[in-house]
């Protein structure tokens, strides 16, 4: 497994070798949007099909946490390379983990260099980093006692950062002491993508008295809030999570992602077999 998360450097190496665009440079495909919305949805006007991605931004006037409107903004122009719009940039972040990259990106520059995405159960294998029955990465101890643990939202979110981990957004690779297997940022920094298909029913179909030998993942997603968005996993949580909120540093936290969005908090590593 790869130590750290893909960064900015490594993806452009990537990107200037293959010319490959990520999904967030390419205009929207309405016909595969359409699939996902309910029917006779009509198309919307050719400039909201413009190429963009999801930028998180901070909103003081929150009334609730369920509405995450109130701090996603769908930005056109936003990609890897421009992560907060048009005029933004990675100038002097070589070393941060790529963002705003969906699934199809993730798997196409690790095909490209010879690895592929991690199952769920090896991504969550190699966070533990040989513990056993423990909460976090580093062990049981709070994320918010001792030593600066992970990149995490430290504060009231997603109104007010106090920074107090060292980074109020994104943390270059490697700033964090690394687990057990010398993995870094197992937790925080950015979500990672996975290759399983999400189904939230997934392991309560395993014989709970047998342990499951190395799962590959479903078939297929299932996901009931949104039934026709194809959902992969993403572990590991980002510099968004707090324990009021979300506590996805967690090991075990899972979510639901869309395979063809980008977002400012996703990225992702690779494995590679031997």
């Amino acid at each position: 497994m790869d130590i750290h998360e893909v960064t900015n450097k490594q993806f452009s190496k990537f990107v200037k070798e293959t010319g490959y665009k990520t999904i967030a440079e390419r205009p929207i495909n309405w016909e595969e949007i359409k699939k996902q919305l309910p029917k006779n949805t009509p198309k919307p006007k050719d400039e909201a099909l413009n190429p963009g991605s999801m930028v998180f931004y901070p909103n003081e006037s929150i009334f609730d946490l369920i509405d995450y409107s109130q701090w996603w903004r769908w930005v056109q122009g936003a990609s890897w390379k421009e992560p907060f719009g048009p005029g933004s940039n990675i100038n002097g972040k070589e070393n941060f983990p790529v963002v705003h990259i969906a699934f199809h990106d993730a798997a196409e520059y690790a095909k490209w260099c010879g690895k592929r995405l991690p199952t769920e159960a090896e991504w969550e294998w190699a966070a533990r980093g040989g513990l056993k029955e423990k909460i976090y990465p580093w062990g049981d101890e709070p994320v918010e006692k001792g030593e600066a643990k992970c990149n995490y939202w430290t504060g009231i979110f997603p109104s007010k950062n106090t920074a107090k981990d060292g980074y109020a957004g994104l943390a270059p690779v490697m700033q964090y002491a690394p687990n057990g297997y010398g993995l870094f940022d197992m937790a925080g920094n950015v979500w990672e993508i996975c290759s399983d298909w999400f189904d939230a029913d997934y392991y309560l179909s395993f014989n709970l008295s047998e342990t499951a030998i190395n799962p590959k993942g479903p078939k297929s997603w299932n996901y009931p809030l949104e039934p026709l968005d194809p959902k992969r996993v993403i572990k590991g949580g980002s510099f968004l999570c707090n324990d009021s909120y979300c506590s996805s540093y967690r090991v075990s936290a899972r979510m639901p992602n869309s395979q063809d969005t980008g977002m400012s908090h996703t990225g992702f590593r690779c494995v590679k077999d031997l």
